[in-house]
């Protein structure tokens, strides 16, 4: 196999105890945490190489990228609205012409019948090669309601560190002299027309240990930023502290929000001179949108109005009014979720609050029209069944752009107008015979009796077990919500669909940690619960299994992100379940996860490894301290990018490196460019699902032992 390679020389390895760890002090592998060091680099082009020596040379190599690149360069593809500005709409068009895009612009008019005239903006491929930078399109805040003006962001490589620029749209040019900010991990915002809201690296001190911005200041135009004014901090251990601000009608409601915590936040209303006035939310909500001048927030806890007690997952509305005179103001509910549903998007119009509800992990929209205390309610009529997502909704005119699509059903781009039928604008070609697959939803019961549900889609009349493919997330309220084939799993381009024409199956699984059944499905594997994570996977295997639709050994666990958490732990637990492991950008040294990039902002989500009581609870599933010498252990696939400046590449470095010293069969591609998000452009993404595809055959697929 790849990398069953004999000890190597470099790396002067003995092996670790096989129980976790209780500090990080003796690990011998630290040094690969050095992101641009010359002995790590060296050491992940020797593993990129032996990866590719192997896997290039499959025989679906070259059919599956090539396949792969031709479904991502489609220029039949849908041209989704990044934004809706006033009677304009922008967009991004990536394909193999333009493989980091066109931002270009159109009259709403055309878009919405269907025929939109675009003129382009930016080229951000030409952009790059003017500028020698290799730019990476991370968006553009323009300012309502002109929104002549914009904040252009551009990442070089891909990090989550952005260079601000502003930029003109009727000139199509950026501003000579306009506000611009150096490459940071900033917040900007508009405050007016010239003035900005402002958090960046400003050098000690100004960050958190999250590595976030600490401070928000004023910043005016034309005048050095040295001379900004503060108007809110937070503390060295906070998250971040940002300011943003929302239009409604006719007025510019101003924010910061300063957030202790990754599930807290303190948000004040920012007067006119920059004062501020606490918003009275409860800590733990969700800013969602403001509508007639109501705040609207998603509880996450059960909270006292007053007139009774309105439980977690509902969404109330404060008077902004009410704030900014000094009074204290009577929230009321707007929308109640049932037992079996989530709300996940909050979208509002000019006079409209749209809400994306989860039912059973099946998408319904809901429109709210705000009355005297009371919002009515209405379901729109979608198609059922499927997976919805709010793309955008007009500023003027009460219009929601909506996408649906499943499994087997490519996206369709809706205009859902409140009154009148929904119209579709745009829908992809489908790029396999549906025909031939089946879906099913089903349940599994897992280790403490909770139903969870997952997806399965199989070969239309396969009988008995077949080579599965599991995706999963787990974490941060974070739903996984079936989508078509060419895009599952998640950042691995059209694999999913590749593995079922090859006559296997694939399953999504929804398990808790996301926000499937709203907060109560996320908190039941919180810090001390998160094993009920890896429980809820393990059940699905298990079901698959007892219901002789899939065989130990033959599964493949995939996740990625906080995903590489849940793949390397239930790795470890059922090593005879699982034959192979894909983790994506992943976290997994847990003991010292906490010290590395952005790492501090997620202590609430999993504990906080330097407290003894957490790291108690930690230890028992962190991947990296319980990795096993076992030689049976499943064959893992790691792929990330050298410039990920939020989950660090040290994670996956480590865990290679531990397998390669205990003998162990790994497969490992660490992509220089691309960010947490790994690919920069389709190129990337048609290799990385072709790679994977080679892999899964190899282990768990025809070609496994």
């Amino acid at each position: 196999m790849v990398a069953r390679l004999a000890l190597a020389a470099a790396l002067c390895f003995t092996a670790a105890p096989l129980a976790a760890q209780d500090t990080d002090t003796d690990d011998p592998y630290v040094w690969l945490e050095e992101i641009q060091g010359e002995r790590a680099l060296a050491k992940v082009d020797q593993w990129n190489a032996d990866t590719e020596a192997v896997l290039t040379e499959q025989p679906e190599y070259p059919l599956a990228k090539a396949w792969a690149k031709q479904i991502l360069d489609d220029t039949r593809q849908i041209a989704l609205p990044d934004a809706i500005q006033g009677d304009m709409v922008t967009n991004l068009w990536r394909d193999a012409d333009n493989p980091r895009g066109l931002w270009r612009i159109a009259s709403l008019d055309s878009y919405t019948a269907g025929a939109p005239e675009w003129r382009v903006l930016i080229d951000v491929d030409q952009l790059g090669r003017d500028e020698g930078q290799s730019w990476i399109w991370h968006g553009a805040n323009c300012l309502a309601p002109e929104y002549r003006r914009c904040l252009v962001s551009l990442s070089p490589g891909g990090t989550d560190a952005d260079v601000v620029r502003e930029f003109d749209i009727e000139s199509g040019s950026f501003v000579e002299g306009g506000f611009t900010l150096p490459e940071a991990k900033s917040n900007v915002a508009w405050f007016d027309e010239d003035t900005l809201f402002v958090g960046t690296d400003e050098g000690a001190g100004s960050l958190t240990e999250s590595g976030y911005p600490r401070l928000v200041k004023l910043w005016d135009r034309a005048t050095d930023f040295s001379t900004a004014r503060q108007i809110a901090e937070g503390e060295q251990a906070d998250i971040s502290v940002s300011g943003f601000s929302v239009l409604d009608g006719e007025t510019r409601w101003r924010f910061v929000n300063r957030s202790p915590s990754f599930w807290t936040n303190e948000i004040s209303l920012v007067k006119d001179d920059g004062s501020a006035v606490p918003l009275p939310l409860p800590e733990d909500a969700e800013f969602e949108a403001v509508l007639g001048g109501f705040v609207i927030a998603k509880l996450n806890s059960p909270f006292e109005t007053g007139t009774g007690t309105e439980q977690a997952g509902a969404l109330l509305a404060w008077s902004l009014e009410d704030v900014m005179r000094g009074s204290d103001p009577a929230p009321f509910a707007v929308f109640r979720p049932s037992e079996t549903q989530a709300v996940e998007e909050v979208a509002a119009s000019e006079s409209k609050l749209w809400v994306k509800v989860l039912d059973d992990v099946s998408g319904k929209l809901i429109e709210l029209t705000p009355g005297n205390g009371e919002w009515t309610a209405r379901e729109m009529d979608m198609p059922a069944n499927s997976t919805i997502q709010i793309a955008e909704t007009s500023g003027t005119g009460d219009t929601a752009f909506v996408t649906v699509e499943s499994m087997l059903s490519p996206p369709t781009l809706y205009a859902v107008p409140s009154e009148g039928d929904a119209a579709v604008i745009a829908s992809e070609p489908a790029q396999f015979d549906a025909s031939k697959f089946t879906v099913e939803q089903k349940f599994a019961t897992s280790k403490d009796g909770t139903k969870v549900p997952y997806y399965l889609v199989r070969p239309k009349d396969a009988e008995g077990p077949l080579p599965t493919l599991i995706h999963a997330y787990g974490g941060f309220r974070a739903a996984q919500t079936p989508k078509y084939l060419t895009a599952e799993p998640y950042r691995s381009g059209p694999l999913g669909l590749f593995w079922v024409e090859s006559g296997n199956a694939y399953v999504l699984a929804n398990i808790r940690g996301g926000g499937e059944y709203g907060p109560r499905w996320h908190e039941d594997a919180l810090r001390e619960k998160r094993q009920n994570s890896f429980d809820d996977f393990h059940a699905v295997a298990d079901d698959l299994v007892t219901n002789r639709l899939a065989t130990p050994g033959r599964i493949a666990a995939s996740g990625r992100s906080n995903g590489g958490v849940l793949v390397g732990a239930v790795a470890n637990q059922r090593p005879d379940l699982y034959g192979a492991i894909i983790s994506g950008s992943p976290l997994i040294d847990m003991r010292r996860y906490n010290k590395l990039l952005a790492g501090a902002s997620w202590m609430a989500e999993y504990g906080n490894p330097d407290v003894p009581e957490d790291w108690a609870f930690m230890k028992e599933w962190s991947p990296y301290q319980n990795m096993s010498d076992d030689p049976g252990v499943p064959a893992a696939f790691y792929y990330l990018s050298t410039l990920d400046d939020r989950v660090h590449p040290g994670h996956a470095r480590k865990a290679a490196a531990k397998h390669e010293a205990f003998g162990q069969t790994f497969y490992y591609h660490e992509y220089r460019e691309g960010g947490h998000s790994v690919g920069s452009d389709h190129e990337e993404d048609a290799k990385r699902a072709a790679l994977l595809m080679a892999y899964l055959n190899r282990e768990i697929g025809k070609d496994a032992d």
